[in-house]
């Protein structure tokens, strides 16, 4: 796959206006509109600081500053008409992917009241596409190790931009989360962000490939299932649960033709 070339900061009101520009009128199938988050414990307890998006038509990574703009992350309009990145998160018409939606629609609701819509997990899209049934949910780096097109170089390249981002931010390696807070960000950080959501899009292609009409509906409703419990008052994004599959879902694998 094509490396995005070097990913754009959006740190003003003017900057973040061009960019919505650019996401009116955007294919729907398949989604063009990827997205992460990183924050300071990125929960309702914690703090956002970056919002990722990745344009898959246009192959750019735009790295939103929250920490700076706060609430004109997402109230301020686009140059060109009235609409808003809040317009966006919650249009149940424009898909947007990501990678286990949870711990961040629980902070974007928890912090800015956005609901998110046109969810696409791809975490359970992976787990639709397995051929045996699973109990439960792989992470990021996993299914970049085992089903990414990304030459082996390539993959090695990932890696240590990976690990560089978690020597920096990882408290078990020395690092601290609030290194997503310094301003300027330092250039590898800034490489974590961007690589971990342009991936995303050769993963769906992969996994929506082996896949039928069936589990796209069933991975949609589990989507929206997934954003809905995020913003319950009792919801909790740590823990052992979080790594089980949805828990209908390894009965209706076995019987596949029943729920057609």
């Amino acid at each position: 796959m094509e490396k995005p070339a070097a990913s754009v900061l959006v740190d003003t009101p003017s900057a973040l206006s061009a960019l919505i520009d650019s996401l009116k009128g955007l294919p729907r199938e398949p989604p063009s509109i990827y997205i992460d988050l990183e924050g300071v414990n990125l929960s309702r307890h914690g703090t956002i600081s970056i919002l990722q998006l990745y344009i898959h038509p246009t192959n750019k990574v735009y790295l939103i500053d929250v920490l700076i703009l706060k609430e004109k992350c997402f109230s301020t309009p686009a140059t060109i008409s009235p609409l808003t990145l809040i317009d966006i998160l919650e249009s149940k018409s424009t898909p947007k992917v990501f990678f286990d939606v949870r711990n961040d629609s629980d902070s974007l609701y928890s912090h800015f009241q956005i609901k998110l819509a046109g969810v696409v997990d791809l975490q359970l899209w992976e787990l639709a596409a397995r051929p045996v049934a699973g109990k439960y949910v792989k992470g990021l780096a996993k299914c970049i190790e085992r089903d990414s097109p990304l030459s082996d170089r390539e993959k090695a390249e990932f890696m240590q931009t990976k690990e560089k981002g978690k020597m920096l931010f990882s408290p078990e390696h020395g690092g601290s989360y609030e290194v997503f807070n310094e301003r300027p960000l330092s250039k590898d950080i800034q490489a974590y962000c961007a690589q971990d959501v342009y991936i995303l899009s050769s993963l769906l292609r992969w996994y929506t490939c082996e896949c039928d009409w069936i589990w796209e509906k069933r991975v949609a409703e589990a989507s929206q299932l997934r954003v809905a419990q995020s913003q319950r008052e009792d919801y909790n994004g740590n823990g052992g649960h979080m790594t089980l599959a949805p828990s209908d879902w390894y009965y209706k694998r076995q019987n596949h033709a029943s729920w057609m």
